[in-house]
């Protein structure tokens, strides 16, 4: 195989020779090898003194732990079907979350699947701790039959190789914006494949005001939004851009100065904001200003935090994304008052003070065009074997029927 793509780095296996991952069956999803070599993986990662300097990192290998991946087989597959994985699954994965191409390995992988993995191009420490981690376990003999089921590829968005791993894979997994998977499905698929893709998406924060400010810990939930937010720039999916108030103006207006003076100290005390981000800023503004109606730029002592405050909430609020903390803010009357808003590009819905039935009658009522998943402050970036309304584990494996 690395003969033929002489452009390609393989980080693992270093040399896969011809054809070996053709002679990988498919398993079942959850099968007691994959766990157990998931939860050794997870023990490599946390003896690397590297792992403690990336959370994101230590939270995937916490994630890999026996313990919880015997728990998500209960809740995923308990058994009621008769399931296996789906073949070969080819995964791109994006540049600015680097640990992405990890837990689509990880998806992959309990869903029953051999795997081969594009890790982004550009070099990041995280990647190359988990590709260092997986490439030690494929030294040790008892991981061999699992490992051997995984390669791990690096090579440049425009390489033929995208072309090479389609035409072999039964699912193609794409993570990128819009245009990344428009060009990437240039590459034919066989007749029976199919691809998974997690495009560009928005999401937003509702936080009732009412019971912001009767909350006793209010540092806590403004940590919880820097969370969601800056810890990965606000490049996540999940990362909300528009924050929303629930209450009268009084209300709305006492919670927003504390929430954000809040989440100003723990920004300025822990975020470094880059020179590229702060000109993103003022540019989206200036964007945002000459196309919308009544906005204007909320007084904050610096860049740090950057609010829009919306007079009405546009249909196309979604068009004004950017990262590094910059939030445009509306006030609602009821959540209703977002259906006509929300569309197919909205994904999470991170919220506070709003109770779980209000929010189901939220989605069966008000039917909003988007949403694929609600969590209080401070989880948005928890990972979730649902994506996108997908769960992953049917959607990468397929039921055998015996009558």
């Amino acid at each position: 195989m690395k003969n033929n793509l002489p452009d390609v780095k393989f980080l693992y296996p270093e040399d896969p020779g011809p054809g070996i991952l053709a002679r990988c069956n498919p398993m079942e999803p959850f099968a007691e090898e994959t766990i157990t070599w998931l939860h050794a993986l997870s023990l490599v990662l946390k003896r690397d003194p590297e792992t403690r300097g990336h959370p994101d990192v230590a939270t995937f290998a916490f994630f890999c732990r026996r313990a919880n991946l015997l728990q998500l087989k209960k809740k995923y597959y308990p058994g009621s079907s008769l399931r296996l994985g789906r073949g070969l699954v080819f995964h791109i994965t994006p540049k600015n979350v680097p640990v992405t191409f990890a837990w689509s390995l990880l998806c992959g992988m309990l869903a029953g699947n051999a795997n081969i993995v594009k890790v982004p191009s550009e070099i990041s420490a995280r990647a190359d701790i988990l590709c260092r981690a997986i490439s030690d376990l494929g030294k040790v003999s008892a991981f061999r039959p699992v490992s051997s089921r995984q390669v791990l590829v690096r090579y440049a968005h425009e390489n033929p190789a995208t072309a090479f791993f389609s035409s072999m894979c039964d699912v193609r997994m794409i993570w990128g914006g819009d245009a990344t998977i428009g060009e990437i499905r240039k590459n034919i698929l066989p007749p029976r494949a199919f691809d998974v893709t997690f495009a560009s998406r928005y999401s937003l924060c509702v936080i009732h005001a009412g019971s912001f400010m009767t909350n006793p810990s209010p540092g806590k939930v403004a940590a919880g939004f820097y969370n969601d937010t800056y810890l990965s720039a606000q490049e996540a999916c999940t990362s909300p851009h528009l924050v929303a108030w629930l209450g009268s103006d009084n209300e709305v207006a006492a919670a927003r100065s504390v929430f954000w003076d809040h989440v100003y100290k723990i920004v300025k005390s822990r975020y470094h904001l880059q020179p590229h981000a702060a000109v993103d800023k003022l540019t989206t503004f200036c964007l945002q200003a000459a196309q919308s109606d009544g906005i204007k730029k909320t007084v904050m002592p610096d860049n740090l935090v950057w609010r829009t405050e919306l007079k009405s909430l546009p249909e196309d609020i979604d068009r004004y994304r950017c990262g590094g903390g910059y939030f445009s803010e509306c006030r609602i009357h009821v959540l209703s008052d977002l259906s006509a808003t929300i569309n197919g590009k909205y994904q999470t819905l991170s919220y506070f003070g709003i109770e779980k039935e209000e929010l189901e009658n939220f989605i069966t009522r008000g039917r909003p065009g988007g949403i694929d998943n609600i969590i209080p402050i401070g989880r948005s970036l928890e990972f979730s074997l649902i994506r996108d309304g997908y769960n992953l584990v049917d959607t990468l494996s397929r039921e055998i029927t015996v009558t």
